[in-house]
C-alpha cells in the first residue's frame, strides 16, 4: 500500500552492518526470502545477516580481479544457498552453500548464527561455524567468455537463465541444463552485441504481469543499459533466438542502471526505471495491444508464440516492440546517479550516486476533473515538456515525439546529504527489517533502506513515515 498522500518521509540511520569493510564496496543484494544481505567489495562477497547486522559468511579465492556485481538464485529451499558473481576478471562465479541436515526449521536459526570473522574463542580460522559442522561456501562452476570485465550478473526469476554483461559491449545469456538443481551446469544460448559502449548492467523483468491471458508475451524479458546512452529490452523468439525488440533512447549520459517495476498496478505489464550520468531517473512503459487489434490482425511481435517461424533475420529487426518515456523523475541530484530501487512494499524510490544524497520519491494518483476525466499536475506538465526531447522506440522507427500522457505525478519526498559523508554511495536498496531494533511483529514486513558506499560502510536506514 502506498502511504498517504498528506504523510512526509525522512530516514533515520541505524548501526552499521558489522565489521566495517575499510574498502570499497559496491553492491549490496538482499536474498529473495532469508534475512541474508550480499555485499561486494574487492574480490570477494561478504554475507551479512540481517537479523543481528553482522557478518554471516564470506566468498573469497573465487577471483582475481574485483567483483563488481552479485545475484542470488530464487526457488531454492532455504537450506540451500546459491550465489552468482560477476568480476573484472571477465568471470563469472556461480557458488553454493548447502546444509546436508536439510532442516528447514532451524535454517534461520543457523543462518544468523554463523559469523566468519569469529574464531570461536578457540583460536581457529573461525569459518563459517554452525551447528552440526563446518559450513562455507563453494566455488562450483567458472563461466568464462568474456573478453573483458563482466560489470552486472542477474538471474531470471525462475532460475534458468542467467545474464551477464561486460566492457566488451556483449550480453550473455546463459542457460542452466543441468537435469537436477546441483548439477550446475550451464550453456551460453546468446550473445547480444548490438550494444555501441560497455553494458553497465542487466535486469529480468519479474514473473508479475508478464504473461497476457492471450500468452502474447515470453516467459523471460531481459534489459540491458549501457554507455551507449540506451536502454535495449530482448526477448526469445519463436525460433528461440534472443533478439532485441527496443532500443530505449532519451538519456544524455551513461546509463547506470535499471530495475522492473516490482509490483506493477492493476495488469498492465512491469514498467522499466533507468538512470544514469544525466542525473535523471526515468520510467519507460510498454504501449500494450488492446484486444480488439489482436482480433484484427495476427501478431506481429517477437514474444507471438512460434509467429515468427520462417521469417528471415532481416525482416525480424523491424518487428519492435513500442517503448515511450512516460515520467522522468523531479531532479534530486548534482551528478551522477549511480542505483536507484523501487519499493515492492510502498512503491517507492530510492536513489543515489555520486553527489551523496539519498533521495526518495512518491508517486500519486493524477488529480480528477469535474466530468471524471483526469488531468496531469503543472510539474508533470513541465515534465511533459522536458520529455518533447526525447525519441521512443515504434515499429521500424521514430515516431512523434511523445508527451508522458497517462503518466502520474512524483514528488520528492526526502533527501539526506551526505549520507556517507565525503564519499559516494554505489548502491541502495530496498529491504525487509529483521533486526532487534524492529519490534517483532514488524519483522519481515517493515521495509528499510540499505546503502554500500567508498568508505566500505553498509548502513541500513530506517524509513520514517509521518
Amino acid at each position: 500500500m502506498s502511504p498517504p498522500a498528506a504523510s512526509s518521509v525522512h530516514l533515520e540511520p541505524l548501526p552499521p552492518f558489522k565489521p566495517d569493510l575499510y574498502q570499497r564496496a559496491w553492491q549490496s543484494i538482499p536474498h529473495p526470502t532469508l534475512p541474508l544481505l550480499a555485499t561486494v567489495h574487492q574480490k570477494s562477497v561478504t554475507v551479512f545477516s540481517l537479523s543481528t547486522l553482522s557478518a554471516h559468511s564470506a566468498l573469497t579465492n573465487g577471483h582475481e580481479r574485483s567483483v563488481r556485481s552479485t545475484s542470488w538464485k530464487p526457488g531454492l529451499p532455504p537450506h540451500q544457498l546459491c550465489l552468482v558473481t560477476g568480476s573484472f576478471d571477465s568471470t563469472a562465479g556461480l557458488w553454493r552453500w548447502k546444509d546436508d541436515d536439510d532442516d528447514d526449521d532451524d535454517t534461520e536459526v543457523e543462518i544468523t548464527a554463523a559469523d566468519p570473522y569469529d574464531d570461536g574463542g578457540d583460536g581457529g580460522d573461525g569459518g563459517s561455524a554452525a551447528k552440526g559442522g563446518e559450513k562455507d561456501w563453494e566455488l562450483m562452476v567458472v563461466l568464462d567468455g568474456h573478453d573483458s570485465e563482466i560489470k552486472s550478473v542477474s538471474f531470471s526469476p525462475t532460475g534458468q537463465y542467467l545474464a551477464t554483461c561486460s566492457r566488451d559491449k556483449s550480453v550473455w545469456v546463459w542457460e542452466d541444463v543441468g537435469a537436477r538443481e546441483g548439477d550446475d551446469e550451464w550453456e551460453t544460448v546468446a550473445v547480444l552485441n548490438e550494444h555501441d559502449g560497455d553494458v553497465k548492467a542487466v535486469a529480468w523483468c519479474p514473473e508479475t504481469n508478464r504473461v497476457g491471458g492471450r500468452g502474447r508475451y515470453g516467459s523471460d524479458v531481459l534489459a540491458s543499459a549501457s554507455y551507449d546512452n540506451t536502454v535495449r529490452v530482448w526477448r526469445e523468439d519463436g525460433d528461440g533466438e534472443w533478439i532485441c525488440v527496443a532500443v530505449l533512447e532519451g538519456h544524455e549520459g551513461t546509463v547506470w542502471g535499471l530495475q522492473w517495476e516490482p509490483r506493477p498496478r492493476d495488469t498492465k505489464f512491469p514498467r522499466l526505471m533507468s538512470w544514469g550520468a544525466d542525473c535523471t531517473v526515468r520510467l519507460w512503459t510498454l504501449k500494450e495491444e488492446d484486444e480488439d487489434e489482436d482480433m484484427e490482425a495476427p501478431p506481429q511481435h517477437a514474444w507471438s508464440g512460434g509467429g515468427l517461424g520462417g521469417i528471415p533475420n532481416t525482416m525480424r529487426r523491424s518487428l519492435k516492440e513500442e517503448w515511450k518515456c512516460t515520467a522522468i523523475l523531479p531532479k534530486a541530484h548534482t551528478r551522477d546517479i549511480y542505483a536507484a530501487s523501487w519499493s515492492p512494499e510502498t512503491g517507492m524510490v530510492a536513489s543515489s550516486g555520486s553527489d551523496g544524497v539519498i533521495a526518495v520519491y512518491r508517486e500519486e494518483e493524477e488529480e480528477a476533473g469535474t466530468n471524471g476525466t483526469t488531468h496531469a499536475p503543472d510539474d508533470e506538465a513541465a515534465a511533459a515538456m522536458e520529455l518533447d526531447g526525447d525519441v521512443h522506440m515504434t515499429n521500424g522507427g521514430h515516431a512523434e515525439k511523445p508527451k508522458p500522457q497517462g503518466s502520474r505525478k512524483w514528488k520528492i519526498v526526502s533527501t539526506t546529504p551526505n549520507a556517507h559523508g565525503p564519499y559516494e554511495v554505489n548502491h541502495i536498496t530496498w529491504c525487509k527489517r529483521y533486526d532487534q531494533g524492529c519490534p517483532p511483529e514488524k519483522r519481515g514486513v517493515e521495509e528499510m533502506l540499505v546503502t554500500t558506499g567508498d568508505d566500505g560502510i553498509v548502513r541500513p536506514w530506517q524509513v520514517v513515515v509521518s
